[in-house]
């Protein structure tokens, strides 16, 4: 897009995008960035408390040892001040927490298919840029329904290190479970991960068919479930 004429605005974060290697759909090529796995992740509702009780602190100089990321529902993360809207202002708080997994913008399965499409363009446009700026980052994968597989998987390096959420409706519903597991084959098939992160339970039958393949997997149990944890051990 050509930012040359007067007066045009950059309402789509073109600037996000320069200098990037585009794939299939046109989608930015996100590389992981991130060195190593995470020492412990934290969602963006988490990070924005965190950094606004250091600031009330006077901590400007804070450093928060976690990742940052967005398994939560869209409108926590997106919209009118949300962080494709307000990137400065994400990228602001995101820079005192060790890296980040790039967002996870949902790609349902009743969404219209251009939706999901740019979905998985914002995902990867947003952590390519959070890389340009010096963030360590690890992609988020996220498919549907077969038919999303060939884009869901674009601009993500093969033998790297992804991450995956299990705190929605996927793998835990019984319904979505097959879904799931197809996609999850699909992406072994077409990127190698040699490292899978996971937000959320890894304990079900199909990780551990990875596992026994080689690949590395870590999870990080959601602070709700480490909640609960709490609460039945103090019964």
């Amino acid at each position: 897009m050509s930012l040359n004429r007067k007066d045009c605005r950059d309402i789509w974060n073109a600037f996000m995008c320069e200098g990037a290697i585009f794939t299939g759909h046109d989608i930015p090529f996100c590389p992981t960035t991130a060195l190593a796995p995470p020492m412990d992740i934290v969602t963006w509702d988490e990070a924005k408390y965190i950094y606004k009780h250091q600031l009330f602190n006077s901590r400007r100089d804070c450093q928060y040892m976690a990742y940052v990321c967005f398994y939560t529902d869209d409108y926590k993360f997106d919209g009118p001040k949300g962080i494709w809207n307000k990137p400065y202002e994400a990228l602001k708080i995101i820079k005192h927490f060790a890296g980040a997994i790039t967002p996870d913008f949902s790609t349902y399965q009743d969404f219209p298919e251009p939706i999901k499409i740019n979905n998985t363009y914002k995902m990867r446009t947003f952590g390519y840029w959070l890389g340009k700026n010096g963030i360590p980052v690890i992609n988020n994968v996220r498919w549907g329904t077969p038919e999303t597989w060939s884009y869901c998987f674009n601009g993500i390096p093969q033998n790297s290190m992804v991450a995956i959420g299990t705190v929605g409706g996927s793998p835990r519903l019984l319904e979505n479970r097959p879904r799931f597991e197809a996609g999850l084959a699909e992406m072994d098939k077409r990127l190698h991960p040699h490292t899978i992160v996971i937000y959320g339970s890894s304990n079900y039958p199909c990780f551990d068919k990875l596992k026994e393949s080689g690949i590395n997997i870590i999870s990080y149990p959601s602070k709700t479930a480490l909640a609960y944890e709490r609460r039945f051990r103090d019964v």
